[in-house]
């Protein structure tokens, strides 16, 4: 079945922001660099072949450090010649990030690396003189364990409980054996059961740490299509980092230049709403199970909540001497990427597109190329059993994304035969009280509200019994709501977005091998709209 698709806007689902962004609003042109489309990218190119930052030398040490971080990997022939080809000038990088949740976490992970993987095909059709490659980044420095020590499946969350500290990626896999047994319970038998238990096994209980387990995991899932994984938390590439560090412990370029953009942001329109709001200082400092804040008071620097401090020379040769132990929050993590890495896009969700947007500023200031920068594919996926069902009900694709309730009313008034919509009589009695108000103005004017009064009782009277009909519809169209609204939680579990709550576990245990190489067939990166695939 062919797959379908609704504007984003359309959903109800996506903020006017990035309904806006989409639409290429003018307003928000000046927040952005260029807006992401096949020509587009060759200006981007050129942008960054004139940075600095994209040199041999460079190049060299993204290349040595990819090689040192798949030492331990099985990596495809396609993958390994990527990290061969991001020594050439002639390469770039597409970029997505994610965090390290626990078996991917949400199904939008895969989304973010399929859409990255699909951009840098067309780019090389369209540009066969170039090399792209696709990324991903891993967010192994964020410490926010509580958002991803969880995945759910079947409607149940399975947690990893384990105290943690410090950067995520560094955070020690035993304890994992638990949950594995909680997994393989779950999971079942056959043979979609058995690769899963075996990815889940082979990551988590054969790896030493968070990062490990993440990259050989997402290698296993897409080796195939030459994906490239980084993990930032490297002495080599943050030294490559060091003059913006010292900038922004310096001059606190990022807080002024954020904090402005911000504002213009918040002018254009109240339903634009602010994502990120900067620090006076956008870096945390990693030691030994510790990322804690930096924070600067009277010309002193400490880490917030520890006894470190030094003055600011002292802080500058810690820099200098341990570029590893500075870590980049969200405000400076794009600028990081955008530092190590030859990249033209970052392909991320609405969230991270919308603090993108509050950056570009900051860009210009310290001279960094701005990225074009593209939502990724959201995907509904439903079964051919669930699309006929859809038809047999007379829903549109539109029906489903409506709240359940709006849907629940919309069908009962399509499935009545009775007419359950008071707006004609209400209409019908607004004229004859109209002439009951001349009546009463010629006649004695403090009738007034009494007519008044009495008209309100009346409306209030015809919305009771409407209310009361569209109840008793309720009950009467009982078992047909019934099945639709059953129809729509399996389609959106927990009414939300199937792919922000499902992991790609439940559907691979369905469809199997071909779950990824259908999804890498069907979603088409460029195209600005929400897609419907059906298995």
């Amino acid at each position: 079945m062919p797959t379908d698709c609704i504007p984003f806007k359309d959903t109800n689902y996506f903020s006017s922001l990035i309904c806006d962004y989409l639409d290429e609003n003018p307003d928000l042109q000046s927040f952005y660099n260029r807006f992401p489309n096949l020509e587009n990218f060759k200006k981007q190119i050129d942008e960054k072949c004139h940075s600095e930052l994209v040199s041999e030398s460079h190049r060299l040490i993204l290349s040595k450090v990819l090689k040192k971080q798949y030492q331990n990997i099985n990596a495809s022939s396609l993958t390994n010649q990527n990290i061969e080809d991001l020594k050439q000038q002639n390469t770039f990088t597409i970029t997505t990030g994610h965090q390290l949740n626990l078996f991917t976490g949400p199904l939008y992970f895969l989304y973010k690396i399929i859409s990255t993987i699909n951009l840098t095909k067309a780019l090389k059709a369209k540009y066969p003189e170039y090399n792209f490659v696709p990324i991903y980044w891993m967010a192994t420095e964020d410490h926010d364990f509580e958002e991803i020590n969880y995945f759910n499946f079947k409607g149940k969350k399975i947690h990893w409980n384990v105290e943690s500290s410090g950067a995520v990626g560094e955070l020690d896999t035993k304890g994992l054996e638990d949950v594995f047994k909680i997994v393989a319970s779950e999971i079942g038998l056959g043979a979609n059961a058995d690769f899963l238990k075996d990815l889940f096994k082979n990551a988590y209980l054969q790896h030493n740490n968070l990062a490990e387990a993440t990259r050989y995991l997402a290698n296993e899932l897409f080796r195939d299509y030459g994906l490239v994984i980084l993990d930032g938390n490297d002495s080599d590439l943050k030294r490559l980092f060091i003059p913006f560090i010292e900038e922004e412990l310096v001059s606190q370029t990022s807080y002024k230049k954020v904090i402005e953009t911000s504002k213009r942001l918040n002018s254009l329109t109240s339903n634009y709403k602010v994502q990120v709001n900067p620090r006076e200082i956008n870096l945390f400092y990693l030691n030994k199970g510790l990322r804690e804040r930096i924070v600067e008071t009277n010309g002193l620097y400490k880490v917030n909540d520890t006894e470190f401090s030094w003055s600011k020379e002292d802080l500058l040769k810690e820099v200098h001497e341990h570029p590893e132990r500075f870590s980049p929050n969200v405000i400076m993590r794009p600028l990081y990427q955008e530092v190590v890495l030859p990249n033209l896009c970052y392909i991320g969700g609405g969230g991270e597109l919308a603090y993108w947007l509050q950056l570009k500023s900051y860009f210009e200031t310290v001279k960094i190329p701005f990225p074009m920068l593209l939502l990724r594919n959201s995907v509904l996926i439903r079964t051919k059993k669930q699309t006929q069902k859809l038809k047999k009900f007379n829903l549109t694709l539109q029906d489903l994304f409506l709240k359940q309730d709006d849907l629940i009313n919309k069908q009962i008034n399509t499935l009545s035969k009775i007419d359950i919509d008071f707006t004609s009589q209400k209409e019908h009695l607004n004229q004859q009280f109209k002439a009951l108000y001349k009546l009463a103005e010629q006649t004695d004017k403090s009738f007034l509200g009494a007519v008044a009064a009495q008209e309100k009782k009346q409306i209030n009277g015809l919305t009771h019994l409407e209310k009361r009909l569209l109840k008793a519809q309720k009950r009467k169209l009982n078992e047909q709501i019934t099945r639709i609204i059953n129809l729509q939680n399996e389609l959106f579990p927990g009414q939300s977005l199937q792919e922000r709550n499902l992991n790609f576990s439940e559907l691979y245990l369905e469809f199997g091998e071909q779950l990824i190489p259908k999804l890498i067939q069907e979603l088409k990166p460029l195209k600005d709209e929400f897609l419907i695939v059906t298995f």
